[in-house]
């Protein structure tokens, strides 16, 4: 299970694989060594390779795996920054050779901060840009990783894939009962009275479980409205979902009906689309 005590944006069915990938992430940062195959560091992309491939004047962008504010490096299948996505969407935004911009999301979601910043400095520089933006899920695109499909244009999802999850969550674990049976009783040492609020080693103090729901929810609604307002819908009709995952034929089919998704299409059939727009517009 993951084990958090910030807020996330992972879709509930995602939790273990993103503790997976958060543990690999950890390892590949300590390590400091050799990166994964098909890794890129960000300060080693030069002019003589694009950050993205081109297809047709489409710059692809992957946006898979764990999304985390800052990895560092792009090309990885596990984990994708919200510093990686900045820095090729910038390229590509610039790039004269570079017509419409496809999402290629296939993710479950991730940490939430940093996310909401993207998804507005996305929003923002594709309209300066005037370079249209498609989010082409290869099968799923949930919580964290919806948000940033919504900064698209477009969004497209196949039959077997979901999208949604517009919601928020932390967990708190209690160890107490644990070190108790083991015969260990931990003593804190701290100055200042919410230096160690949520600590493993106790039940959760009801004024700290208020203050992190306040928190999630604050959050929660900072997602509905960004969501609200990148697809043109009402905020409480986001906020109605209640997190749901819109997922195979009959949840994508009702999430396109909702206006959360465009199209139920396979992804190469979406990404066809994309390029008949770009023939079309020139």
């Amino acid at each position: 299970m993951l084990k958090t005590m910030q807020p996330v944006l992972v879709a509930p069915a995602w939790a273990e694989t993103a503790a997976a990938r958060m543990v690999q992430l950890t390892r590949a940062n300590r390590a400091g060594g050799e990166l994964p195959a098909g890794c890129t560091r960000l300060g080693e992309v030069n002019g003589t390779r694009r950050p993205y491939e081109v297809d047709r004047g489409v710059a692809v962008v992957s946006v898979a795996g764990l999304l985390v504010p800052k990895l560092g490096t792009i090309g990885a299948s596990w984990a994708t920054g919200y510093d990686g996505l900045r820095f090729q969407l910038a390229h590509a935004f610039a790039d004269p050779d570079v017509r419409a911009v496809c999402l290629d999301i296939d993710s479950g979601g991730g940490i939430a901060q940093g996310c909401f910043d993207l998804v507005d400095w996305i929003v923002a520089t594709k309209k300066a840009a005037a370079k249209p933006v498609a989010a082409i899920c290869s099968e799923e695109a949930y919580s964290a990783a919806y948000a940033i499909a919504c900064a698209a244009d477009s969004i497209a999802v196949p039959r077997t894939g979901g999208v949604g999850s517009i919601g928020v969550w932390l967990m708190h674990w209690d160890y107490s009962r644990m070190l108790e049976e083991a015969g260990l009783k931990p003593t804190l040492i701290q100055s200042g009275a919410h230096k160690t609020d949520g600590h493993p080693y106790a039940a959760l103090p009801e004024a700290v479980r208020a203050d992190w729901q306040g928190q999630v929810d604050a959050l929660r609604q900072l997602f509905a409205e960004t969501v609200a307002r990148a697809r043109g819908l009402d905020v409480a009709a986001v906020l109605a979902t209640e997190a749901r995952c819109f997922e195979g034929p009959v949840g994508t089919a009702e999430a396109v009906r909702l206006g959360l998704a465009d199209a139920v299409l396979p992804p190469d059939q979406a990404f066809a689309a994309l390029v008949d727009h770009v023939r079309d517009t020139q």
